[in-house]
């Protein structure tokens, strides 16, 4: 996200990526952060109540009625691993109603399930074994066990080897991980083993909260039996019934058929009004307190949401879109009790060039783009008042601060219109009297298509300006469905969005290498066989440091391609009243510890 997910203003874990303004930062009070102007110390609220070393418990609190949290988009998709229903808003709401074997707190540490697993134990290095080991008495909460069978169809579904012809049977967003498992086995009802034919370090983010679907649901549903007795060589027609139920059934929300593993399970989804009801699990393992109640509501206005929270429609406003009204108005609500929270997130906004158009078949074309984008200029103006330090991105597959991130983007990126208009001159364009450029017929004339984001918005109009200098003609497209839509059909020039990511490097090779080689979401068609070759051997690696070395290629390369422009690391911003800690985690948004969540008033 896992997988990576294309988030509404952005969308990365094993598995997948994901699909996803305010006053600076001086004024925040004693303990907050003057970068953010945080209102309390929201960095205390990062780790949860009974989080130990290296294991996750929710922790106890008292019983409560109802929470409502207001979130930038609607649910979609019981099942959010498959490409089309990817998104981190789906993220949100399933942290807190499927489990998965980790748990990431807000400083993105990864931690053992405690609820639901004993262990996850390297048993054997050459060969690499993993053994997961499962708590006995964890239930879905329509009374089936949560159990190694729901590990076996996790790993069958996102394995990315059973196919029919060149399609894939199981229509999973990302492999990462689980590809390299070449033997999967219940080695009874509590513990699933994995052997895997390469080196695997990131195993620890596979069969997290949403790889995880009721094997038993999928067996009742298809009258297969065993979902464990199905292996890679069964029969293509047994396969492709557990393939279609997976990939297409569990979608949208039916309460007969799609339970609750979490302390949560979703009671009501109301599609229209994009709102989602959660309740708790009565069956659940784990401590039984907090929220009674939890109402997701979208509000996709982040304006709109600040104001929600000053009026007390809802208690907790979480939002991905930094925006300098909402913040503002937020901060602005100490007095009434609201607390502000703002923190850099695993998510980065950026352009993708789209190779399948003629256009950006040229590289003098992607390179002239590149030169006439000001990131500064787009920070400075859209992302200062809600994070003082904030900076252009200059990696895509790392995050400043983490070791191995090199910059490869200040070079290409913000040359000014005359670098750019030389580079399209130097290779036989020519300006025409309209002062675009053109050749062989082909104006330099592109669209920039994003979801509906104001952010966004005023992203494309700085661009235009900057290109029309250069000579090239940018439009601006706004589509509300892009992320559920022509994304992943590749219909656009260039997509303006985000990804979201855990801390599983493995999971990026999905985005950036071919779609016929395991690349589910390259959605921009983006071939160079040295991208595949640097991260199939970071991906084997067996020490960090040569990963590293190797992400580092990969990151180089794709920065070659002058196929992707970051634009910057996107700061979350939430607010809350009446609970006493919320921490809005960078990749599973503010309700993965919402069953610990204690009212105040």
């Amino acid at each position: 996200m896992r997988r990576s997910k294309a988030v509404s203003a952005l969308s990365l874990v094993a598995g997948s990526a994901l699909l996803l303004s305010a006053c600076s930062g001086g004024g925040g009070n004693e303990g907050g952060d003057p970068n953010t102007g945080s209102s309390a110390d929201i960095k205390s609220m990062a780790t949860g109540k009974a989080q130990s070393g290296e294991n996750f418990k929710l922790g106890a609190a008292a019983n409560s009625d109802q929470v409502i949290v207001g979130i930038d988009q609607g649910f979609s998709a019981y099942n959010n691993d498959t490409p089309d229903s990817n998104s981190s808003y789906n993220t949100y709401v399933l942290t807190t109603v499927l489990s998965g074997a980790d748990v990431l707190d807000g400083n993105n540490k990864v931690l053992l399930n405690n609820d639901v697993l004993e262990s996850w134990t390297v048993t054997s290095k050459e060969p690499q074994i993993v053994e997961w080991k499962i708590k006995p008495g964890v239930k879905w909460s329509d009374g089936d066990a949560w159990d190694c069978d729901d590990f076996y169809l996790g790993w069958l579904s996102h394995s990315g080897k059973v196919k029919d012809g060149e399609s894939p049977v199981f229509n999973s967003a990302s492999s990462a991980g689980y590809s390299l498992v070449n033997e999967a086995t219940c080695k009874d009802d509590l513990t699933f083993e994995a052997k895997f034919e390469k080196p695997y370090l990131d195993y620890k983010g596979m069969f997290n909260s949403t790889a995880m679907m009721p094997a038993h649901i999928l067996e009742k549903q298809t009258g297969i039996a065993d979902i464990t007795k199905l292996t890679l060589s069964s029969p293509l027609e047994e396969l492709k019934k557990a393939g279609d139920y997976w990939t297409n059934k569990f979608k949208d929300f039916d309460p007969a058929t799609m339970p609750g593993s979490g302390p949560y399970k979703i009671t009501a989804f109301d599609a229209n009004q994009e709102s989602v009801t959660l309740e708790k699990n009565p069956l659940w393992i784990g401590e039984k307190g907090g929220p009674a109640k939890i109402v997701v509501r979208a509000m996709k206005d982040t304006k709109a949401m600040a104001t929600a929270l000053q009026n007390g429609e809802i208690d907790v406003a979480a939002s991905t879109q930094p925006d300098a009204t909402a913040a503002g108005t937020m901060k602005g609500l100490a007095a009434q009790g609201v607390t502000y929270g703002s923190a850099s997130q695993l998510t980065f906004e950026h352009l993708d060039l789209n190779f399948a158009k003629p256009i950006f078949q040229k590289q003098e074309t992607r390179k002239a783009f590149f030169e006439v984008v000001n990131r500064q200029e787009i920070v400075d103006k859209l992302l200062k008042e809600v994070q003082a330090d904030a900076q252009p991105l200059n990696s895509i597959v790392f995050y400043p601060g983490e070791q191995g991130y090199v910059d490869l983007y200040s070079d290409k990126a913000g040359k000014g219109a005359e670098a750019a208009a030389k580079t399209l001159t130097d290779a036989g364009w020519v300006k025409g009297a309209d002062g675009i450029f053109a050749k062989d017929g082909q104006r330099f004339s592109v669209t920039i298509t994003h979801n509906q984001n104001d952010r966004r918005k005023q992203t494309v109009e700085i661009i235009i300006a900057q290109a029309k200098a250069a000579g090239i003609e940018i439009t601006d497209q706004t589509d509300p469905n892009f992320l559920k839509g022509n994304l992943d059909k590749g219909e656009y020039d260039i997509a303006l969005f985000g990804w979201s990511s855990a801390p599983f490097k493995a999971e990026q090779p999905s985005i950036y290498i071919p779609k016929d080689q395991g690349g589910a979401q390259n959605y921009q068609s983006l071939n160079d066989p040295r991208i595949k070759t640097a991260f199939d051997k970071a991906v084997s690696a067996t020490d960090e440091t040569a990963g590293t070395q190797a992400y580092q290629e990969a990151d180089k390369f794709i920065a070659e391609n002058y196929a992707t422009l970051p634009l910057f690391q996107t700061p979350s911003m939430w607010g809350f009243r009446g609970i006493d800690k919320v921490y809005m985690q960078s990749y599973n948004g503010a309700l993965w510890n919402a069953g610990e969540w204690e009212k105040t008033s």
